[in-house]
């Protein structure tokens, strides 16, 4: 025995720290890489794709809180909700109270099943009350819009493997992908990876749409799905490009209606003046076409610089039309045109008004002139401006309350119209479709009759992948 331990010390101290040192390698790559490598080549079909924006588990895309996880109802595509983790919802006290009916046998991806006390959509000044088999959303006013709005994926929180015997905190969703691994760039995500049971999703995130378009060609990712503007790369041989009309996302001028200047008839004016879109992808109001409470036929505002000229000079500017366009560099292209076809029209009309016998005081004609000053930010103040073009998202419920309605600190143009107002709060209170769709329709009619914005088009959306 003391001739075994005599061994036994001499050969620690000879190779004692070789051994360790190669079990503990052992250890490593049999406990993370090697796993790491047998996933990754277990997933034939990888995408790297690159997204546009900060995000941390808090508001990740849609593209990626969709992939992994449902939420209570799901949006058709005419805007419409209907039941997904819930059988069903009921609607009670005038519309004050939501009751959800959850489905059986739904899980999260860790195999606990879901609860109605897992549910939490952290909705403001929203009472949630839990039953053993249902719940209850109690808002302060009548919503009839509410049931999109638990459409959000549901999340929990949860812990996952990282490195070793080390965790970090994850997001745990309801369906087939699930996040496997991130990486961070200070609080925010750089990279999260998503996988199915044959596919691996690498997300990486940039701020700017020219970074990732550089990193495209960096080679770091192959897939770029949500890009405005164009670029080279969308001429390469190798490149696949496919163009998508967003119609829940329109440009539009809009018109700080605060500013004395833009009465009514200056709105329509302007609106007359410019040329419009073709018609795949022209935008005619703020609600999506696609919605079933989209009007057809209403106001268009075609180009007629005749019937424009009548509305300017039937009450001409007590001032000259000199104002500041408001816009991103995204839109500078369409700015200049606009400019361009405004300051002509502002000519046209100095002349007719010249010749007009309508009008005594040919002083006054200097008025009607139009002079456009351009003023590029890449963050509009929507609380200082005169005019501003700008992207805005329709919301898949035609409710319009939050833009349009005077009392609204985000109806950043100022807009006042007492009758819109009140289409408004009825069609966010009645529960009959068919009446909410005649209370938009009515909406959209006076809505456009009054030009408080100009639509243009409904943005193009690019997906630019490798071949």
């Amino acid at each position: 025995m003391r001739k075994f331990y005599w061994y036994l010390t001499a050969y620690t101290k000879k190779y004692g720290i070789t051994f360790f040192l190669s079990v503990l390698g052992a250890i490593l790559i049999f406990s993370f890489i090697v796993p790491r490598v047998a996933s990754s080549m277990e997933k034939s079909n990888r995408q790297y794709i690159g997204l546009i924006g900060e995000y941390t588990f808090v508001n990740l895309p849609d593209v990626i809180t969709h992939q992994l996880s449902a939420g209570l109802t799901q949006i058709k595509e005419d805007g419409s909700v209907e039941p997904l983790l819930a059988e069903r919802w009921t609607i009670e006290q005038d519309g004050k109270t939501y009751r959800f009916v959850l489905k059986d046998n739904i899980y999260w991806q860790d195999g606990t099943p879901l609860r109605p006390e897992d549910i939490n959509f952290n909705l403001s000044e929203v009472e949630t009350i839990i039953t053993p088999n249902d719940i209850v959303f109690k808002l302060p006013d009548a919503y009839a819009p509410f049931p999109g709005v638990v459409s959000q994926p549901l999340f929990k929180s949860g812990r996952m493997s990282h490195y070793f015997f080390m965790d970090r905190p994850s997001l745990v969703g309801i369906g087939e992908y699930r996040i496997t691994d991130y990486e961070l760039r200070g609080q925010h995500l750089s990279k999260i990876t998503i996988d199915g049971n044959s596919e691996r999703f690498v997300y990486k995130f940039y701020l700017t749409e020219q970074d990732a378009v550089t990193a495209f060609k960096k080679g770091e990712v192959d897939i770029l799905p949500e890009l405005a503007g164009h670029y080279d790369i969308m001429d390469w041989p190798t490149t696949q490009v496919t163009e998508t009309v967003a119609t829940n996302r329109y440009l539009a001028v809009f018109f700080n209606i605060r500013t004395p200047l833009f009465n009514k008839n200056v709105r329509q004016a302007l609106s007359y003046a410019l040329d419009k879109a073709p018609e795949e992808v022209r935008a005619y109001g703020p609600i999506n076409p696609k919605s079933w409470a989209y009007l057809e036929g209403a106001k268009t505002y075609e180009k007629d610089w005749e019937r424009g000229v009548e509305r300017l000079l039937a009450e001409i500017p007590p001032e000259p039309l000199g104002f500041e366009l408001t816009t991103t560099a995204l839109f500078q292209k369409e700015a200049e045109e606009i400019k361009n076809q405004w300051e002509t029209f502002g000519e046209k009309a100095y002349q007719d008004c010249q010749t007009s016998s309508a009008v005594d005081d040919k002083s006054t004609c200097e008025n009607a002139k139009i002079n456009v000053k351009i003023r590029i930010s890449n963050f509009p103040d929507t609380s200082n401006f005169q005019v501003l073009l700008v992207g805005q998202e329709s919301p898949s419920d035609p409710d319009q309350y939050h833009l349009w309605h005077s009392e609204q600190s985000t109806n950043f143009t100022g807009y006042k119209n007492t009758r819109i107002d009140n289409l408004l709060e009825q069609g966010r209170q009645n529960f009959n479709q068919q009446e909410r769709t005649e209370i938009y329709e009515e909406f959209q009619q006076f809505f456009l009759e009054d030009a408080p914005a100009v639509f243009i088009k409904y943005l193009t959306n690019y997906e630019v992948r490798r071949k």
